[in-house]
């Protein structure tokens, strides 16, 4: 039976619908063929495939890449995810493998992929681990012959943001020992050939062990010419273990700024710590600042002001730190005290309080030599200068009383029967004396060949030794007093050496004995020489 209209808006609305369909076709299947080529297009030229970015990848991390598996990753970012990936360098893809990651993640932008942009969003590293061979070794010369810098200078495609964490540096040492760098984090932003990154780093440092966060910028590389690439930025360095220096002990945090290029970076950094001890020292409080030029790619310095304050005191200085590139450095400092006391310096060095406290001026030349294994701070250090204490005092109570009733007798004058403890409470009473002389150091051993040592009524010449790791002293000289030699010591002694007297005494001198300084901490002696033979 035929099928027929009832209504009399039956055709209308066939017709109505019918155009709406044909528009709805005319709009959807263009879009359609749009999507399925688009589809079609991205799969055939996904530029995220890993032999399309593969390249990038070895531009990055400046090496041939391989890795042992791979996945495709489309939402919400277009991109690959990696496993575990090998590292070799371009320029020796034979020999053993330099580094190696956990998991490498590239993500991209649909807006890029549509537009047709070379940018990538996101590299991830996790778990890099790069091993470089000792300087000067032959690994090294083939991993890293010349030129070879110019593998470092980013990639032609934009890198948004580049991260690297739970990594770690391993820098191989002659001796079979290693610096390791663990990274707990790297951010590198606008990685790309001929710009400059930003970064910001947390990582700690292989020696001395310490927490290092620093931000900046770095680039664009210069191949031709490393030493010109241009970096900046601020840093600071805590948890710094001293200890690991030498004989040094203490804890050390340190802030700063740099800016410059990479051979000649200028740096000013500040640096404090509370328990500074040179060996068996007792613990100070340092505070110090310094202005240098730093080599990064040597690692040598050309310090131009270093400022040190312990105490009351201030010790200014300049000079070098130089050496080969990655090995211990050796260090030249010129010294100079103008606003400085003795116990403040001396503090660090002695594990008992100083023998002697009041100002000092001072200026000498100190170098310290590279570490090595089993040679202690006191062994490395060398000095050579010259020093005034003006007004001094003896710390200990029985001794400054002790020389204070020679000084008296030294004079012709009658001791007083003052109490020994006064001269600490009363500085009045305490006899000031001045110390001068021109000093060497080695081997923690302070020697002098003229060492002058003045009070009221007598001043004395020696020339010896004074051992700064156990404060053993070994002194021989001649001591010139204004009154005879029976008032050198007192009682029976004195009326024995009475008749002596005139054998003692020079034209325009007074007397002149000859006297040793022996003993240790503890028990010091000044003793008459007689025989020189101390």
């Amino acid at each position: 039976m035929k099928e027929t209209w009832t209504t009399p808006e039956a055709p209308s609305f066939v017709r109505r619908h019918r155009r709406r369909l044909l528009r709805g076709l005319v709009v959807c299947v263009p879009v359609m063929i749009v999507l399925v080529a688009g589809i079609y297009i991205i799969d055939q030229h996904w530029p995220y495939r890993y032999r399309n970015v593969r390249p990038l990848l070895e531009q990055v991390l400046a090496s041939r890449i391989t890795v042992s598996a791979y996945h495709r990753t489309y939402f919400p970012h277009p991109g690959f995810v990696a496993k575990a990936l090998t590292l070799r360098r371009n320029t020796a893809p034979d020999l053993p493998p330099v580094g190696s990651t956990e998991d490498l993640i590239v993500q991209g932008s649909w807006l890029d992929l549509l537009l047709f942009r070379r940018r990538v969003r996101l590299v991830d590293i996790k778990g890099l681990h790069v091993v470089i061979p000792p300087v000067g070794s032959r690994a090294m010369q083939e991993d890293f012959p010349p030129g070879s810098s110019g593998d470092f200078t980013g990639p032609e495609t934009a890198v948004e943001k580049l991260v690297i964490h739970s990594a770690v540096l391993d820098l191989m040492r002659k001796n079979g020992g290693r610096y390791t760098y663990p990274i707990r984090n790297l951010v590198m932003r606008n990685v790309q050939e001929g710009q400059a990154a930003s970064y910001v780093v947390d990582m700690q440092n292989a020696w001395p062990a310490g927490q290092i966060h620093a931000s900046g910028s770095f680039g664009p590389v210069t191949p031709k010419n490393l030493g010109e690439t241009r970096l900046s930025g601020k840093f600071t360095f805590t948890g710094v273990r001293l200890d690991q220096i030498g004989e040094l002990h203490g804890t050390l945090t340190s802030e700063g700024r740099f800016s410059g290029a990479l051979a000649a970076i200028e740096l000013f950094a500040t640096a404090s710590t509370g328990d500074l001890a040179i060996e068996d020292g007792q613990p100070s409080q340092v505070n110090g600042s310094i202005q240098c030029t730093l080599n990064g790619l040597t690692g040598n310095m050309v310090l131009h002001q270093i400022e040190v304050k312990t105490g009351k005191s201030i010790v200014t200085a300049a000079g070098t730190v130089t050496g080969p590139a990655n090995m211990p450095k050796s260090a030249d400092l010129d010294l100079k005290a103008t606003k400085a006391r003795a116990q403040d310096l001396l503090r660090p060095f002695l594990h008992i309080e100083p023998p002697v406290a009041g100002p000092v001026a001072l200026k000498a030349h100190a170098h310290l030599a590279p570490q090595s294994d089993g040679a202690k701070f006191l062994q490395r250090l060398t000095m050579d200068g010259g020093f005034v204490l003006p007004n001094d005092r003896v710390t200990d109570p029985a001794k400054e009383s002790t020389l204070t009733a020679f000084s008296e007798r030294a004079q012709g004058l009658k001791p007083s029967k003052d109490d020994p403890a006064k001269a600490e409470t009363d500085p009045a009473v305490a006899v000031l004396s001045s110390l001068e002389g021109q000093v060497n150091v080695r081997d923690g051993v302070v020697s002098t060949e003229r060492l002058t040592f003045a009070m009221p009524g007598a001043s004395a010449d020696l020339k010896g030794t004074f051992d700064l790791r156990d404060g053993n002293v070994h002194m021989l000289g001649e001591l010139k007093m204004e009154s005879d030699i029976s008032h050198a010591t007192t009682g029976f002694k004195s009326l024995l050496l009475k008749p002596l007297a005139p054998f003692f005494k020079k034209k325009h001198a007074g007397v002149v004995v000859p006297i040793a300084v022996t003993g240790g901490p503890g028990n010091y002696k000044v003793n008459q020489d007689l025989l020189h033979d101390k």
